[in-house]
């Protein structure tokens, strides 16, 4: 015993203990607080996979696309670790999605969390930029059409649009350049990925975790280990397992066909779609006519999250002490949802319609309803009748 607090008082265990060990933790908190600590394993599992990668890949037009089908056939492993890396890409997002959608579920944004939202919404907009700019990299006609798509909306933006161009495609065509360029920034995003969030365990452990009852629990804590560890492991294993059984069976399920085609820059596809973690900012995106209009709505989707901290006036955190709040969470959840099965279909009638119509609610939700709904519950809550 003597000897394991003596062990403790070291700077590495030390800070180890205080944030793994003996992190007091609310007593109520569900499975759904898991998927923080999930998030950390698959971006550990992107960290690694890309980097062996990386010691195969040839970032050169001519050889990326051959590079990629090596590592497939001749490398020993090679086909996990591409495997890996591509769908542990889509159970990154998807946990990370639900981490984000039990915040705003359960306010964990409201005060003094804000730096702890802002940094998450960061961490998100970092790994979108990160797994676009990855697509990219296999050089298949997906990748290629993607790039072009994507970075040539770029242009719209007043007097340094094309300057901005020129300089992501490091020439005046996506070629050579622009794939050097996507790689190093590709390798290099983890990295930053992995600092800020830090940065975000750091913001959650000053004030503590939040918890279902959305009120301080200052007092009713336990260690973390082993009562969460523990619970968190049966997320952690249950989430293995449905990584696995598509690694292993369904590898491509969550890929486009297209991309096992060579990049032609004379032959685009009838349909260039994103991943399918991106749909749902590319139905917004494509339910604006104007370029110009496009790139702004995605501008304000961020503007949105980053602020919504501030833009929320509710004294009450959780939803399920909000009745008409909660209704309105499902409805937004709904609406994320037809946005990404909108952002898979033909740009035509009526799916630009209806991708209009659910993009109006995604900005209602955030600019009108979370505002004013908090100021409607403030009123009533303080509401006094005459007696």
């Amino acid at each position: 015993m003597q000897q394991r607090l003596s062990l403790m008082k070291q700077p590495m265990f030390s800070v180890l203990n205080d944030h793994a060990v003996d992190y007091p933790s609310p007593i109520n908190i569900n499975y759904l607080w898991g998927f923080g600590s999930l998030a950390a394993i698959f971006l550990g599992v992107q960290i690694l996979t890309g980097i062996f990668l990386a010691m195969h890949y040839t970032p050169h037009v001519d050889l990326a696309f051959l590079s990629v089908e090596h590592i497939m056939r001749d490398v020993e492993g090679g086909w996990w670790l591409r495997y890996a890396h591509a769908n542990g890409a889509s159970f990154f997002f998807i946990v990370v999605y639900l981490h984000i959608f039990r915040g705003l579920y359960y306010g964990s944004y409201h005060n003094p969390r804000e730096l702890l939202w802002i940094s998450g919404v960061a961490i998100l907009l970092l790994m979108i930029i990160t797994a676009f700019i990855g697509y990219v990299l296999p050089w298949g006609q997906m990748s290629f059409w993607g790039a072009t798509v994507i970075t040539s909306l770029a242009s719209a933006i007043p007097v340094v649009g094309d300057s901005i161009v020129t300089w992501l495609w490091g020439g005046f065509s996506i070629d050579n350049a622009t794939l050097n360029r996507f790689f190093s920034l590709h390798y290099l995003l983890p990295f930053i990925i992995a600092a800020v969030a830090i940065v975000h365990i750091a913001a959650l452990h000053q004030y503590g975790s939040a918890n279902p009852l959305g009120i301080n629990s200052t007092v009713d804590k336990i260690p973390l280990y082993p009562y969460f560890i523990v619970k968190d492991a049966v997320v952690w294993v249950a989430f293995i397992m449905l990584f696995s059984f598509f690694l292993y069976f369904y590898p491509n399920t969550m890929g486009h066909p297209d991309n096992y085609i060579p990049a032609n820059p004379m032959s685009t596809p009838a349909h260039i779609v994103p991943e399918w973690y991106f749909l749902w900012v590319y139905a917004i995106l494509r339910s604006i006519p104007n370029k110009l209009g496009g790139v702004a709505a995605i501008a304000l989707v961020f503007v949105c999250l980053f602020t919504l901290p501030f833009l929320s006036t509710s004294e009450i955190r959780s939803s399920n002490f909000r009745p008409f709040h909660k209704k309105l969470y499902w409805l937004l959840i709904a609406d994320l949802v037809l946005l990404s099965w909108i952002g898979m279909m033909p740009v035509e009638e009526p799916f630009v319609l209806v991708g209009q119509l659910a993009s109006v609610y995604f900005f209602v939700y955030f600019l009108v309803f979370v505002p004013l709904l908090g100021r409607l519950e403030s009123a009533l809550i303080h509401y006094k009748p005459r007696v």
